[in-house]
């Protein structure tokens, strides 16, 4: 909810409580009790978000109020009501003490998906969120595909015949809501733009995971950096459950009696996932995408997702380590990363700057503007390109050709992405492999490029197809060829 917005609804709360008071003090008039009301409304809200508690509306509170957050109601608006008038408001959507599923194994099913996300990525996403909780809990779920199920998962606009005060109120302010056992539902307003890696949108695995909590039975937490906090967290060096998410699921459910503690700590902090066809355990970006990947002068695949990276040698992955272990002071997440064997540097981009490394050390100057380079914002890949000896970097429909010396954008370019034949737009990865075939990456389809032929020579599911990138797939699964 927009500031102005909660500012009024806050106001008209305070209002509206004062009206109901019982005043036995006739020497206190009905506008103080306004503003003591306010002020208390305030106060609470400051101290629940863990800002400086000061009773008015300053620019730090408003700024809060103003950031996307969960539509599930609070705790301070029950104790506000609770301290002026002695009772409990009824409110939508809040739990009674103990309320929960009676059972461990859980159903769940997606009715429908946002606009800007492939169905895979959003079953994808939202199978990550629930085993986030399953893995620290007694909790086992399975996705329905139709049917009734005790978790419905569902996308609306506006008003959708959900009670009063639950519309949604467009890009930005509340993203999503949740009921509590028994209901079992959660909602998100389909006019955000929903993501999978965070840039320009929201991410909706992150958002998923949190409103599942609530459909578990969890309130919102005044832990700033816990996951069930009112307002959503962002993918960073913090675990993505806190002690405080996870003491409060296993009250509900008890522990995950397979799960050693070591075992517990490395399933919150690295955050891998079981191999579906069983065995040992298979780093998350063969789920299904990645933010980056690239080859470095050693051959060993790198492959960036948030703020970890895993390296790739002869088929066998390393375990996730976080970005700055390797590379100091770069961001804590990346677009597009490629390395160029002329001067045996790895570039980074991120945003509108760009980062060049000599092996862990940033070179001086650097991070750089791309806008001084002439380059785009946000690209979508890059890469070293053999037959021109430059760096190629994707955006949109046009592709920008760098040269690595001068760090300037080679003359007439940028040029139409459709000189690149049968490769798509919108693409998350690209490499060049040492027998000077280049592969590119969208979502979990690559495709292989012949720089002889100049077209596309084969293509398929890389985690199953490119034993290569560290998905414990069977060597002997060949690309399929085109002739």
């Amino acid at each position: 909810m927009h500031a102005n917005i909660l500012e009024t609804c806050i106001v008209l709360l305070c209002l509206s409580l004062s009206k109901t008071l019982q005043l036995n003090d006739a020497s206190t008039s009905p506008e103080e009790w306004v503003c003591d009301g306010a002020l208390l409304c305030f106060r609470e809200f400051q101290r629940l978000s863990q800002l400086p508690v000061t009773g008015g509306l300053d620019r730090v509170t408003l700024e809060k109020m103003s950031s996307p957050r969960c539509g599930v109601q609070d705790a301070w608006g029950q104790r506000v009501s609770r301290d002026f008038t002695g009772r409990q408001l009824r409110k939508k959507r809040s739990p009674q003490t103990g309320e929960k599923w009676h059972k461990r194994h859980l159903t769940y099913r997606i009715m429908n998906w946002p606009r800007n996300l492939s169905p895979s990525q959003v079953h994808m996403a939202v199978k990550m969120a629930f085993q986030l909780w399953s893995n620290v809990s007694g909790l086992i779920f399975q996705e329905l595909q139709q049917g009734p199920a005790n978790i419905r998962l569902a996308f609306f606009e506006g008003e959708h015949k959900d009670g009063t005060g639950n519309a949604f109120d467009g890009p930005g302010g509340a993203l999503a809501h949740a009921f509590f056992p028994f209901r079992g539902e959660a909602h998100f307003d389909l006019s955000e733009r929903w993501t999978l890696n965070g840039l320009k949108g929201h991410n909706l695995f992150l958002v998923t995971a949190h409103e599942i909590g609530h459909t578990l039975g969890l309130v919102h937490s005044p832990v700033r950096h816990a996951l069930m906090s009112p307002y959503y967290k962002k993918m960073g060096s913090n675990a993505l459950l806190s002690w405080h998410d996870i003491t409060a699921v296993q009250q509900l459910y008890g522990k995950q009696a397979s799960l050693l503690l070591s075992e517990l700590l490395k399933s919150v902090l690295l955050f891998t996932s079981p191999d579906p066809k069983g065995g040992s355990r298979t780093p998350q970006y063969c789920q299904g995408f990645f933010d980056a990947v690239t080859m470095d002068e050693d051959g060993t695949v790198l492959v960036f997702q948030g703020h970890r990276f895993w390296t790739v040698f002869n088929g066998r992955v390393s375990a996730p380590l976080p970005l700055h272990t390797r590379w100091p002071k770069l961001s804590l997440a990346i677009e597009a990363a490629a390395f160029s064997p002329l001067d045996s540097k790895l570039y980074f981009f991120k945003g509108r700057r760009i980062w060049r490394y000599s092996g862990s050390d940033l070179d001086p100057g650097f991070p750089m503007k791309s806008s001084d380079l002439g380059l785009p914002i946000h690209p979508d890949c890059a890469f070293f390109y053999q037959p021109l000896g430059r760096m190629v970097l994707f955006r949109g429909s046009r592709y920008y050709v760098l040269n690595p010396e001068s760090l300037s954008v080679e003359p007439y370019y940028p040029r139409a992405l459709r000189d690149w034949k049968g490769l798509p737009r919108r693409l998350n990865g690209a490499l060049t492999r040492p027998d000077g075939k280049l592969y590119f990456f969208k979502e979990q389809q690559h495709w292989r490029f012949d720089p002889g032929k100049v077209r596309i020579t084969a293509t398929g599911r890389w985690a199953e197809k490119l034993p290569w990138i560290g998905c414990h797939t069977n060597p002997s699964l060949r690309d399929n060829e085109l002739l």
